[in-house]
């Protein structure tokens, strides 16, 4: 195996000195006792003999010690021997972004193949797959609702020999639509035996909720500058319950069962629906003072966007309507802010549609909704 590639293979077993380490003891390869581990910045490393890599020794070098920082980097070898563990895999890599680590996922596949996506996707996912590795690649995609059986074996029936590939995500961004994961390995070892099941975690991570593999995924990833490691810090649920709570107070939530048993706690992502159209929306964003209208998620600071004209805008119109992505969905991302003061700043914006248009609130919506509620629909309450 060529040495460019043997530092993805890293055993399980190479991890079994890493809690020493992590405890800031002192060691060969932590020879300071440093409680945490140093930031290595070096581009390449000095070698004593020609063809010799240094520093054999550093089990956070997985035996293969070190000489250019792409083949291998102590700060990023401490990284993968502690997520590793946390994910309970096997192996572990760890990417300079989460579009790197999906690209060599898909590079695993030959042209000719096929990759069979859950619809609703990352946005940025969707584009990789629909623009660049399709008609640049050669690999053929398919998007169905794993959720429904029907539609998945109607997608993978015809050459299930050529579906290589099945990406989920569960919850999904951003309608936080739930697939049971054993329920969607079992399907496909029994039609293609050698097929993967990748699952991107970020909206769950491996740290604070489920771990895929145990349910029969093959690869599980997850964005580290989210929810493992916010872009501001680490943020959990906290507030999300209780904003849930509210929200729940204007409409119907769907059954947590299924989430419930696949993962070990609930998330901070919220996603609902307000009445009305793209005008309401803009409204109730327009209105809040304590979320920021922003992309992003898994951060200390509340965030709020509507996923049709910003995350996911680049998701076809016929592909979102059909997801339910429509302009009146609104995405949270809940931070540690004063649960009271989310609360108040939702209600604040969401009574500005009240204000706006004093008709009642039923007459946007088919059915017969209590006049005075303004939101509709709640696809996910802060339950991933």
């Amino acid at each position: 195996m060529a040495r460019g590639t043997s530092y993805l293979h890293i055993d399980n077993t190479l991890r079994e000195g890493a809690q020493s380490q992590h405890q800031g003891e002192a060691s060969v390869a932590n020879p300071t006792g440093a409680v945490v581990p140093a930031i290595s910045l070096a581009t390449t490393f000095r070698q004593s003999t020609p063809g010799e890599p240094s520093a054999r020794y550093d089990p956070n070098s997985f035996g293969l010690g070190y000489e250019y920082s792409r083949t291998g980097n102590p700060t990023r070898g401490v990284f993968e021997r502690g997520g590793g563990g946390r994910g309970e895999g096997q192996y572990c890599v760890a990417f300079s972004s989460g579009s790197a680590a999906t690209s060599a996922v898909v590079h695993l596949l030959s042209p000719g193949e096929k990759i069979l996506s859950i619809d609703d996707v990352y946005g940025g996912t969707q584009r990789y797959f629909r623009k660049i590795v399709h008609p640049r690649m050669a690999i053929d995609i398919d998007f169905v609702d794993f959720s429904d059986n029907e539609a998945m074996l109607g997608k993978l029936l015809p050459d299930a020999s050529k579906s290589k590939l099945f990406w989920l995500e569960t919850p999904t961004n951003p309608t936080l639509k739930v697939t049971d994961i054993e329920k969607v390995s079992t399907i496909t070892k029994r039609f293609n035996a050698n097929a993967l099941l990748a699952v991107d975690n970020t909206f769950c991570s491996p740290l604070l909720f489920k771990n895929p593999l145990e349910h029969g995924a093959d690869i599980a990833g997850a964005l580290v500058t989210k929810y493992i490691n916010g872009h501001s810090d680490v943020a959990a649920a906290r507030n999300a319950h209780a904003i849930a709570l509210f929200l729940e107070d204007h409409a119907a939530s769907r059954s947590t069962t299924l989430q419930s048993r696949q993962q070990k706690g609930f998330g901070a992502m919220i996603t609902f629906y307000c009445v009305g159209g793209r005008a309401q929306s803009a409204i109730v964003l327009q209105n809040l003072r304590v979320f920021a209208l922003a992309e992003s998620l898994g951060a200390v600071e509340s965030l709020a966007e509507c996923p049709s004209l910003m995350t996911h805008a680049s998701v076809p119109d016929e592909q979102r309507a059909l997801l339910g992505i429509d302009d009146t969905l609104i995405r949270l991302s809940v931070g540690i802010e004063s649960c009271a003061d989310l609360v108040a700043d939702l209600d604040h914006a969401l009574n500005a549609i009240l204000l706006e248009k004093p008709a009642k609130a039923s007459s946007f919506l088919p059915g017969s909704q209590p006049a005075g509620r303004t939101t509709r629909g709640i696809t996910g309450i802060g339950r991933g």
